[in-house]
């Protein structure tokens, strides 16, 4: 219990206009939805895979609690 999981913050840069269908689902499923909108979400393999979908419209931070 005294282990402190890291967080990734996502913020999103850029539109979801013109992206593919699985890019938008995947903004979706992030939290985000138009660009400076932004998540806090754990740092684990099924968050980071999500963030490697749409690299090129979010921007990503980690920060400790």
């Amino acid at each position: 219990r005294g282990v402190k999981m890291s967080k990734l913050k996502i913020t999103q840069t850029r539109s979801i206009i013109k992206c593919l269908p699985k890019q938008k689902k995947t903004i979706a499923a992030l939290g985000l939805g138009r660009p400076s909108y932004s998540n806090v979400l754990p740092d684990n393999a099924q968050v980071r895979g999500m963030v490697n979908v749409v690299k090129h419209l979010v921007k990503v931070e980690e920060v400790s609690e």
